[in-house]
This record gives C-alpha cells, sequence and structure tokens, in this order.
C-alpha cells in the first residue's frame, strides 16, 4: 500500500472519529430516564441531566417509591432509608447519591466502566451504594434526546397527601416529577392509616379491588399517570360527577381524589 493511500486512510479515520465525537456531544437542554419497574427495595430510579454549552452542568438522581411517600433524597434526608445503619462509610443514600452526581459533573463521562460485579464501585470517594443503575440511566437520558419546554416554572419533585382518610383507612398521595417544566412521571398511591402496605402494594398482591373491570387498581392507575404525562394538564381528565373519567381508556376506577391531590402538588410548581 502507498504511503498516499495511507495517508488518506488514516485522514478519514480522524475524520470518522471526529464526527463520532461530535455526534456524541449532548445538545443543550434537560435530560431524563427512569427505571422501568420499581427494584426490591420499592424504589424506581430516575436520572435528570442538564447541558450548557456541551458539558453536563447539573446531575440530580433520585427516584419514586410505591409505599406512598416523597422522592428518595427527601425521604433519606429526613432519615427514613436507612442506608446508614449498613453502610461502611457511614454516609446516608442522598448524600452518597450527590458523591456520584458530582463524580459525573467532574469526568463528564457517561460510560462509566468502573464498576464492580455488584455494580458498586472503588472509584468514586464517598459512595458504596450501587451505582450502576444511576450511569445506565444517565445513557439512557442522552438516548432519549432532550426533554421539550413544558409550562411549568419549576422542576423538582413535588408531593402530596391527602389530609384526611377515607372510609377504607387511605389517604391519597401524588408525587409529580417535572423536567424542563414538563410532567415526566406521576406517582398516584395511598398510605394505609394504620402500620402496613400502601393501596399500590395491596393492589399487586391482591388485596385492593381484587376482579376490578379494567383491571387491578395498580394497573388502572398507571393507565391515569401515563395519560397525566401525556396531556400535561389535569383538567384535560375531566372528571365526572360520579368521580370516574372517560378521559382514559380501560380505567373504570374514580380518579377525582388523585386529580385533586396532584393539583395541590403541582401548584408548587407553578
Amino acid at each position: 500500500m502507498s504511503k498516499k493511500i495511507i495517508a488518506l486512510a488514516l485522514i478519514a479515520a480522524i475524520i470518522g472519529i471526529v464526527g463520532v465525537s461530535a455526534q456524541a456531544k449532548p445538545k443543550d437542554g434537560f435530560y431524563y430516564a427512569e427505571s422501568a419497574k420499581f427494584d426490591e427495595n420499592g424504589w424506581k430510579s430516575q436520572v435528570v441531566l442538564e447541558v450548557k454549552g456541551g458539558k453536563i452542568v447539573s446531575a440530580n438522581w433520585n427516584g419514586v417509591g410505591n409505599q406512598a411517600q416523597e422522592d428518595k433524597k427527601t425521604f433519606a434526608a429526613a432519615g427514613k432509608y436507612g442506608v446508614i445503619k449498613l453502610s461502611k462509610i457511614k454516609k446516608e443514600w442522598h448524600e452518597q447519591a450527590a458523591a456520584v452526581e458530582k463524580y459525573l459533573l467532574d469526568t463528564q463521562d457517561v460510560n462509566f466502566s468502573k464498576l464492580k460485579p455488584d455494580g458498586t464501585t472503588d472509584a468514586i470517594t464517598g459512595a458504596s451504594i450501587h451505582v450502576k443503575e444511576f450511569f445506565d440511566l444517565a445513557k439512557a437520558a442522552f438516548a432519549a434526546g432532550p426533554v421539550e419546554k413544558g409550562t411549568y416554572k419549576k422542576d423538582g419533585w413535588f408531593f402530596a397527601q391527602s389530609g384526611k382518610f377515607d372510609s377504607n383507612g387511605y389517604a391519597t398521595t401524588a408525587l409529580i416529577t417535572i423536567v424542563n417544566g414538563r410532567i415526566v412521571n406521576a406517582n398516584w398511591n395511598a398510605a394505609y392509616k394504620q402500620p402496613g402496605d400502601s393501596k399500590y402494594i395491596k393492589s399487586v398482591k391482591g388485596q385492593y379491588m381484587k376482579g376490578t373491570k379494567g383491571g387491578e387498581w395498580h394497573i388502572q392507575a398507571a393507565k391515569v399517570e401515563a395519560a397525566l404525562v401525556k396531556l400535561q394538564d389535569l383538567a384535560k381528565l375531566a372528571v365526572k360527577k360520579d368521580g370516574t373519567t372517560d378521559a382514559v381508556s380501560g380505567v373504570s376506577i374514580t380518579v377525582n381524589e388523585f386529580v385533586e391531590i396532584a393539583n395541590v402538588a403541582l401548584n408548587k410548581a407553578k
């Protein structure tokens, strides 16, 4: 092979590498991804990234639970999570999550490869928790593309709970996640007045409204949550006098309590 051909091949390779790098560089904006299901501890992880000037300037690792509680960071900061009791570095989950977020901002590398078989790492000071899901979701967020701008003024996790328990002993809860002014996740649940499982968990176990038309309560609730994310407006759920709605196909349960409590949560973001 001649020197000229070799040179041209090298130039082509360099151009290809540059091109790939340029494509890999994320556009400015907000990015979001969440786990497909709740883990064994009852949490669904979420990652929010903000990019400015092609650089990740903020990273937020959080989660929503299935026990009718606040977001994972708020829950942990209140001393309710309990990782600190098991942690060899004696730090609570939200403190360790902050160390992982900082590591990403410092390295700008979502393709983290310094993982041990169990999903933990020795490469991040201040974090002994499983970090694999954070980096997996960070990559998924970029793959999904920027979150479209929404109408809400504040981003974050907004929680509200009914001030009283109903005749069945439940107090409705709503936890809404907003990114770039847009609802990206809605979590509908209810806390029980006695120690025990939330409405979601009882429904999954077949202990709440078993055999309901349209599916178990948690299945129908998920359809309502998805509808709110799609519609971005509670008013479009159109509650009827009996508390049900025709706005969501396959849903026969009453939704009025969710709409009421979700509205309280969303008012915090306006």
